[in-house]
């Protein structure tokens, strides 16, 4: 078995963004500048519809292969089929199966928190688009995360030679079109793709319809999921990791799918697994870690250093109340409890929070709990601050 290529020291530092100019980004760079060399070459309609089946094709490498095979293991297929799949995923030069699933696995373990590889939320859009690919600290691949593939050794050797099927893949575009072949079937292609794959982290964390509370800001985007081949019905995705088909509904088109289902009548594929039925009706309970994303992101709508300024003053000038504050001190960690027995001016009660939350979320049977837990993040905020005097 070919060794995986050496782990560089990973960069430790405080800040994110502070080594996005990394020598990665000159080769990317170059590849986008390389397209304007159709200027001197030409662009041929051979080149031209080379360029466009390359890629579909290889956009159906990166859905079908790097993202939904890879990464959440969501059909099945032989051994043949995978480094099929996999070379056909490489070719877009956007690392290897092991690297970009790794990626991904991480992402929605923590998606849209401050651990995300590529949230706008907490990076700014264009880190999340592309600049956090070159920060020095997501070139390293956490191998453990895709053991269930580093035990395939044909694997282990295209992730160790990641770009050989993109330069395979550049020579076949130069001999079947010469020059416009390669710059314009190839290179253009290869940017289209990486603009079309990225806008996945970026553009469907921020502009779309959300369908199901996930605890992130996933969207359904139809514009994408026609460049994408389905990825677009993004939220959905979030809501069933694990389903070979995004378009839940009969008129959310997902060209993946339907190639997925083709091959899977031709016994290449197998296993397809789908939502089940109460995750399309949106039916289902949410499990622990959504709901309390989705309550921390209610909490996060009530401002509570307001709050806790107006609770303190009125603390202080309201001699019925001085004990109050006592208790907070002696409760610590429990002064929601203490809180919630009390009614106090400025201290939004649970039918507020409820309200609120139900304006902001799409409509889940889980909302009650979301409600509860944000409640209570909310009285265990403003007790501690409550606590502590001295800051007021």
């Amino acid at each position: 078995m070919s060794s995986p290529r050496p782990s560089k020291t990973p960069h430790h530092d405080h800040h994110d963004h502070d080594d996005i100019i990394y020598p990665q980004v000159i080769p990317f760079l170059l590849v986008h500048a390389v397209c304007f060399a159709a200027l001197w070459t030409g662009v041929t309609r051979e080149a031209v519809v080379l360029g466009i089946i390359l890629y579909w094709l290889r956009m159906f490498g990166i859905t079908a292969g790097y993202h939904r095979y890879f990464s959440h293991r969501s059909y099945t297929t032989s051994r043949v089929f995978q480094f099929v799949l996999a070379c056909i995923a490489q070719s877009s030069a956007q690392k290897s199966v092991l690297w970009w699933a790794a990626k991904h696995r991480h992402h929605h373990l923590f998606s849209d928190t401050e651990h995300d590889v590529h949230s706008p939320r907490h990076t700014g859009f264009l880190f999340a688009h592309v600049g956090w690919i070159f920060a020095r600290k997501h070139d390293t691949v956490d191998l453990v995360k895709v053991g269930d593939l580093t035990k395939y050794p044909e694997l282990m050797w295209l992730h160790k030679y990641e770009l050989l099927p993109a330069i395979i893949l550049a020579v076949i575009a130069f001999l079947i079109a010469g020059w416009p072949g390669l710059i314009v079937g190839f290179f253009w292609s290869t940017v289209a793709v990486y603009h079309a794959t990225f806008c996945i982290n970026s553009l469907a964390h921020v502009h779309g319809s959300k369908r199901y509370v996930t605890g992130d800001d996933s969207r359904n985007n139809w514009l994408l999921a026609f460049f994408t081949m389905g990825e677009g019905w993004h939220n959905n995705h979030h809501a069933y990791q694990a389903s070979v088909r995004q378009g839940f509904r009969w008129w959310e088109i997902d060209p993946t799918f339907y190639i997925i289902k083709t091959l899977s009548w031709l016994g290449v594929v197998w296993d397809l697994k789908s939502p089940p039925e109460a995750v399309r009706r949106n039916e289902q309970k949410l499990g622990s870690r959504v709901i309390d994303r989705a309550a921390g992101d209610l909490m996060a709508t009530f401002n509570i250093e307001n709050i806790a300024t107006k609770l303190s003053h009125v603390l202080e000038t309201t001699p019925s109340l001085a004990d109050l504050r006592a208790k907070l001190v002696t409760a610590e960690h429990k002064a929601h409890e203490v809180l919630a027995q009390v009614h106090l001016p400025h201290l939004p009660t649970r039918d507020e929070v409820w309200a609120r939350g139900s304006t902001m979320f799409v409509k889940t049977q889980s909302l009650d709990d979301i409600v509860e837990r944000a409640h209570r993040l909310i009285l265990e905020a403003v007790g501690s601050k409550l606590a502590r005097p001295a800051a007021y």
